[in-house]
């Protein structure tokens, strides 16, 4: 296993649209071309409020069994919201060794998707034992917001394009979605990965990971750790935006492996186009691009093949990791 070599990307001059912004663009670039992940510092996002999410979700880990099935999955309906017990989450057909919490943009009753029924949308289940929780969830939610639409903006520099080119097309009302992870320590064996071998699905993935780590990216066909790196987040490349690009930015396959006899939280935050968008190539000239690498993926999938909304193509893998929830939606 070899180690760290993720680049740390300062996008403080991204944030603020100074004139040195293109210069994250361009290392934003070869990350994305390199590894399909790169750490981001200078992010403005506070220290504070990841502390306290930090508290309450140790806190609500720590409830018993049966006041965290208040809030389960089953309870949350179409919108997918709520949380799963260890071995509740399938990667490949296989249990991971974690439990976690599903939430997303907090919509009401009276919102014209929760009316039409619109699964993945919806109202989040928040435990009453901790009544900052929503709080706290939600603000951390909205800074992640801002967040994304900034990094799509570097992004899309990164490409040579407009760098209002993805709002414009897909995300100007993104998907958002977050999840909590409770990994415990395991042995270091085949059938106790905490996440077995993926690859994300959407465009923009925003990782806060504690220090505990973990984490292992697929990087030209060896794996390396990724590592926690203090006051970072690490950002990796999704399954649409390998469409879009046509393969030039991969979505890497990525894994956890909590070998650390401690207990392990993550926070990944998942900044995706909105489901009625469909995902098309972006034209990028003088750019020799990749084959498809379908008989290389973890699922044996291709990315560029799909038809259909991105919607679609997150149901169907949604589906398969909670298999049960999916015969709900059908």
């Amino acid at each position: 296993m070899q180690k760290h070599s993720v680049p740390v990307i300062d996008i403080a001059p991204l944030l603020a649209q100074s004139a040195q912004q293109t210069e994250v663009a361009h290392a934003i670039r070869k990350a994305c071309q390199t590894h399909g992940f790169f750490y981001i510092s200078g992010h403005g996002v506070s220290e504070q409020l990841q502390q306290e999410l930090e508290e309450v979700s140790a806190q609500f880990f720590d409830l018993e069994e049966a006041a965290k099935q208040k809030i389960s999955m089953e309870k949350g309906g179409r919108a997918w919201r709520g949380y799963f017990p260890l071995g509740g989450e399938l990667t490949s057909g296989k249990p991971d060794l974690k439990a976690g919490l599903y939430l997303g943009s907090e919509l009401g009753p009276d919102d014209p998707r929760v009316q039409a029924g619109r699964p993945m949308h919806g109202a989040n289940l928040f435990p009453a034992e901790i009544p900052e929780f929503r709080r706290i969830v939600l603000s951390y939610m909205d800074a992640l917001t801002n967040l994304g639409h900034d990094l799509m903006r570097g992004i899309a520099m990164s490409l040579g394009l407009d760098e209002g080119y993805f709002q414009a097309r897909y995300t100007a009302d993104p998907l958002t979605l977050f999840r909590i992870f409770y990994y415990p320590s395991s042995e270091e064996v085949e059938d106790q990965w905490g996440v077995g071998e993926h690859t994300d699905y959407g465009v923009l993935t925003i990782l806060k990971q504690d220090s505990v780590g973990g984490l292992q990216i697929k990087s030209s066909d060896k794996w390396i750790d990724a590592p926690y790196v203090p006051g970072t987040f690490v950002c990796n490349i999704g399954d649409m935006l390998d469409r879009m690009t046509g393969g030039l930015y991969r979505s890497t396959p990525h894994r956890v492996l909590n070998t650390s006899g401690k207990d392990r939280y993550s926070f990944p935050f998942f900044f995706d186009p909105n489901v009625d968008a469909e995902i098309a190539a972006i034209e990028l000239p003088d750019i020799v691009l990749p084959e498809d690498d379908q008989h290389q993926r973890w699922d044996g999938a291709s990315v560029h093949q799909f038809s259909g909304t991105y919607g679609d193509y997150i149901l169907t893998k949604v589906g398969k990791v909670f298999p049960d929830l999916k015969k709900g939606i059908q």
